[in-house]
């Protein structure tokens, strides 16, 4: 028997349906914890991995060598380029965001995509951060501007698509509630 599999924007859409009904059955089947470390090298520079996480209460194995990120800082900031520095890939976290739940929401509703872009900015004031006076430490705002293209969707269902995708990004939630933060330090 032949099996036909509906890929849409390079997504299996049978397998996002599959999983959101797992979720539906089972809602501890949507509980994720993500993990990254970070080790200071020099100057402002840093590595960071990033690989195993847990799904539903189960280490995932399937990510058999880590992702390594640099970060850096500008030669501005002291540092040599060797990598974005922090903000930057907060910036860059949030267009990933979008793009996936753009693409796969776009897949779920049969919208293909030809075309998707996302160019994330935001405006920081580093004085506090250098222990001067001013603003809070964080971006005072961030902007993103999307770009789209669909051979069978309208402009209408791609605006109210962007408006969906912002108000479930994970990314844009975290961005835009308080979350809180536990830090711990343990002095070897």
């Amino acid at each position: 028997m032949d099996t036909t599999v509906t890929v849409r924007n390079g997504i299996d859409v049978d397998q996002l349906i599959g999983t959101i009904e797992a979720i539906k059955d089972d809602p501890n089947m949507g509980m994720f914890t993500f993990r990254a470390s970070s080790s200071w090298e020099d100057g402002t520079y840093n590595k960071g991995t990033i690989q195993g996480f847990k799904h539903a209460g189960v280490e995932d194995v399937t990510r058999a060598t880590p992702f390594v990120l640099e970060g850096d800082e500008p030669p501005i900031l002291l540092g040599a380029n060797k990598g974005p520095n922090a903000v930057e890939l907060l910036l860059q976290a949030l267009g990933f965001c979008y793009a996936v739940g753009y693409v796969a929401n776009a897949a779920a509703r049969g919208i293909e995509i030809s075309r998707m872009e996302y160019e994330i900015e935001g405006d920081i004031d580093v004085s506090a951060f250098l222990g001067l006076e001013g603003p809070r430490p964080g971006f005072t705002e961030i902007r993103a501007k999307g770009t789209v293209s669909s051979p069978n969707a309208t402009e209408e269902q791609l605006v109210e698509l962007c408006q969906y995708v912002q108000d479930t990004s994970p990314v844009r939630d975290c961005l835009a509630n308080p979350i809180p933060v536990k830090t711990t330090l343990e002095v070897v």
